[in-house]
């Protein structure tokens, strides 16, 4: 969850541990997830050590609660009967992570992006993505979202996000590659997207490249979920220069004339902290039906029905 993923001219990071079930294909920034593990301890002092450290560049105070955490994973859970491809960008600590290794069945994939160091090497010691990891392909990449492999070819080829112009037409994937009917990240593209991104702390111009990269990373019909927390303009207008005040006034426009073209509902996390707003998003194309408001209400069960 953290504003580093737009930052310019990343160093490129060799990979860490033994090789993955993705290395040969995961780029240069990949890391697969070595075999040693430890418990995870103190992560909300860990997040707000970073958070404190890199303020800016982290956009949150805390990890993800619960209920936050349950519309954010809402793709993954109710889903096609069919293995799929999950995209997770700004991990930080893994509260999203972990929930989306308990619920994705074994042929899924999972692929990982988180730009600080400290967070990455937090996600590679953890047990539990260390045990599921090789039987969801799960790939950690230390990046920005935008200098993935995929990434930068999708953006290269132009392709829109999905619909009757698609190449690969219809509601395939554009895959072409042995088993790419099985998961879209055989051809650089993900059935679901869950972005943990803080959009108004960013430029405009900078948020509207990452809303225009998920869509052409997510297969048509494919599914997008990212969060904002509440009061932000009122912080905003009380604590910032006017510059800043307007720059997020403008990114909240943006998103909500993405939100009204491609949304499906929301949900407000009341109990996180601070409050946030899930939004559920979907790409136009694809054989799933729509459905709106189907982020569960506040208090529901952990996971949804799959």
């Amino acid at each position: 969850m953290t504003t580093d993923q737009l930052r310019p001219d990343p160093v490129p990071v060799p990979g860490l541990g033994p090789d993955g079930p993705d290395a040969a294909d995961a780029g240069p920034n990949a890391l697969p997830v070595p075999v040693p593990s430890r418990p995870a301890v103190g992560e909300g002092w860990f997040f707000l050590s970073e958070a404190l450290r890199t303020f800016r560049l982290t956009g949150a105070v805390a990890p993800s609660g619960a209920d936050l955490v349950n519309a954010l994973v809402v793709p993954a859970t109710s889903r096609p009967d069919r293995p799929i491809s999950v995209l997770e960008v700004g991990a930080g600590t893994g509260a999203v992570t972990r929930r989306l290794v308990r619920v994705l069945r074994p042929g899924d994939r999972l692929h990982v992006v988180e730009s600080n160091p400290r967070f990455v090497q937090r996600l590679l010691a953890d047990p539990e993505l260390v045990r599921r990891g090789p039987e969801l392909g799960l790939r950690v990449s230390e990046c920005r979202v935008q200098d993935l492999p995929e990434a930068r070819a999708a953006e290269a080829a132009g392709r829109p996000g999905a619909g009757g112009d698609d190449p690969a037409g219809g509601g395939g994937s554009g895959c072409e590659a042995p088993g790419c009917g099985q998961a879209g990240a055989a051809a650089g593209r993900y059935d679901v997207i869950v972005s943990g991104l803080p959009f108004t702390n960013f430029e405009p111009v900078a948020v509207q490249r990452v809303l225009d990269l998920y869509l052409r990373l997510l297969v048509p019909g494919g599914e997008l979920t990212y969060f904002a927390y509440l009061g932000t303009s009122a912080a905003r207008l009380l604590t910032s220069r006017p510059r800043r005040g307007a720059q997020h006034r403008a990114v909240v426009r943006l998103l909500r004339q993405f939100e009204k073209e491609y949304g499906l509902g929301s949900r407000t996390a009341w109990r996180n902290v601070p409050p946030a707003r899930a939004h559920l998003l979907r790409t136009p194309g694809g054989h799933r039906a729509r459905a709106a408001g189907r982020i569960p209400p506040a208090g529901g069960p952990d996971e949804a029905a799959r």
